[in-house]
């Protein structure tokens, strides 16, 4: 059996946890936030984005507590955030296209994609992606607080007129810039560990 082969079957084995589901869970909120926000619903999109953050804490929580923890949910984990990442970003460059911090938002697809490939490099050599390290966590943590934020109370957000609070643009800036920085520290965190992979296959494939 190639090392691809294997690598999936593994992959399957005590794949069926309270973790997993709300990872799938997780996945299946994230076009219905889309949905609603682009139907003008941003509030309740908010809310449903929320929800699946949320489900993301608490399965992280189950799965240490329980034992649930499976390579199908260390998978489905970073899946599920790095999808969910990716459509709050959209959402909010079409929010502020007029804005150049749409560029700003730019980066964390750029980031995401990169994640992307670099994972399907593990995997089509048979190794495993590299699983979240403290700066990942982190990362993901700065972004749902900042970019819900953003959503709810940035130009023309979903609580501005209920709350008669609008943040003001360089602030805007200033907490997208953190969750930026956040996010190449994690980018950058993830190199280490690949680099390992990569020379230690490459080592076995040559004895």
């Amino acid at each position: 059996m190639s090392d691809f082969k294997s690598n999936l079957k593994d992959l399957f084995k005590g794949c069926i946890t309270v973790p997993n589901l709300l990872s799938v869970i997780r996945i299946l909120l994230i076009p219905v936030f889309a949905v609603l926000f682009l139907k003008g619903h941003v509030i309740w999109a908010i809310i449903v984005i929320a929800a699946a953050e949320i489900t993301d804490l608490f399965d992280g929580i189950i799965a240490r507590k329980f034992n649930q923890v499976s390579a199908l949910g260390k998978l489905l984990d970073p899946i599920a955030d790095k999808l969910s990442q990716i459509s709050i970003v959209i959402v909010l460059i079409i929010k502020y296209w007029d804005n150049a911090i749409k560029y700003l938002f730019m980066f964390f697809i750029i980031k995401e994609i990169l994640m992307l490939i670099g994972g399907a490099v593990l995997i089509s050599k048979g190794l495993r992606p590299v699983a979240a390290e403290m700066w990942g966590k982190v990362a993901t943590t700065v972004f749902c607080i900042v970019m819900i934020f953003v959503l709810a109370f940035g130009e023309g957000g979903a609580l501005c007129e209920v709350t008669g609070f609008t943040l003001p643009n360089a602030v805007t800036w200033v907490l997208v810039s953190i969750s930026a920085i956040c996010t190449l520290a994690s980018l950058l965190g993830y190199l280490p560990e690949f680099i390992k992979q990569m020379k230690e296959k490459n080592q076995n494939k040559n004895k």
